[in-house]
């Protein structure tokens, strides 16, 4: 059976920090010095589209003139404190972190003005969901502030297998299938599900249809998709693939990230269904 979610679809804009800086990567390249992306000191990028010096709160402020909620801050690795810090306070309660979000840290991103925290390498752990972790996130922050981020890809040559939950800056694969029944569990614990559809993130190579017709049909809580976007279309796309279910993020392809398609006509559509 399948779950029906009565909203509307929604662009969710974002702004990823590395090193401080308002940057758009190749999320398959991203990699580490060390093996635990939360004590690691830096991370190196092997591919990047896009990098700027314009100031996280730049991107903040025009998103809440705009009008947008919902959208998203992502700190890839250290160094982006400071810059994450100003985005929230140029909208507060407009936009929701995430990147090395934990149980001790979680509730002072909230007073920072943030509306959610995002969580994943701090909830699948070793391999598996830690619910004692999960809980313990849920005790304290409320599962209307948990934003769980389900980033997945497919095991390599796989071209047709499940979705696997991926940590540590998405090169981690996890035992966590995304499916039906982990959506409808793990809907359970949270407010929301954030996807980036890693094969795709960075690539402006389509999205993966299959991957955003499953979050909606499946999930019970409002879930945004990353990853692939090429052009304007594919709001219609996951618009008519989700079931008006499914938010879409746009990054690269932006021309506020050095892409193609208009960042207005981008806002245009989202008023047209709003």
């Amino acid at each position: 059976t399948t779950t029906t979610v009565t909203s509307t679809m929604k662009f969710r804009p974002c702004i990823d920090l590395h090193s401080g800086q308002v940057k758009q990567i190749v999320g398959s390249t991203l990699s580490d010095d060390k093996q635990n992306a939360l004590t690691a000191t830096q991370s190196t990028v092997e591919a990047e589209n896009f990098s700027t010096d314009k100031p996280a709160s730049d991107y903040a402020v025009m998103y809440k003139d705009d009008g947008l909620t919902g959208g998203h801050v992502i700190m890839l690795g250290p160094g982006n404190q400071n810059a994450a810090k100003s985005a929230l306070e140029a909208y507060p309660q407009g936009l929701q972190i995430g990147g090395g979000i934990t149980s001790s840290n979680a509730s002072e991103w909230l007073s920072y003005g943030a509306s959610h925290v995002i969580v994943t390498s701090f909830v699948f752990h070793n391999g598996q969901i830690d619910f004692d972790r999960l809980n313990g996130l849920v005790d304290q922050i409320g599962k209307d502030r948990l934003v769980l981020d389900l980033s997945c890809r497919r095991k390599v040559g796989d071209t047709t297998g499940p979705y696997y939950v991926v940590t540590d800056r998405w090169q981690t694969y996890t035992d966590v299938e995304v499916n039906e029944e982990t959506l409808k569990m793990l809907g359970g614990y949270c407010a929301e599900f954030l996807v980036h559809g890693v094969e795709n993130e960075g690539k402006r190579c389509g999205i993966l249809e299959d991957l955003v017709q499953l979050l909606g049909n499946y999930s019970p809580v409002p879930v945004t998709y990353a990853g692939g976007v090429q052009g304007l279309d594919d709001l219609d796309r996951v618009k008519t693939l989700g079931n008006g279910n499914v938010d879409l993020t746009i990054g690269s392809a932006l021309d506020c990230f050095g892409g193609d398609i208009k960042y207005d006509d981008v806002v245009a559509w989202h008023k047209k269904e709003n």
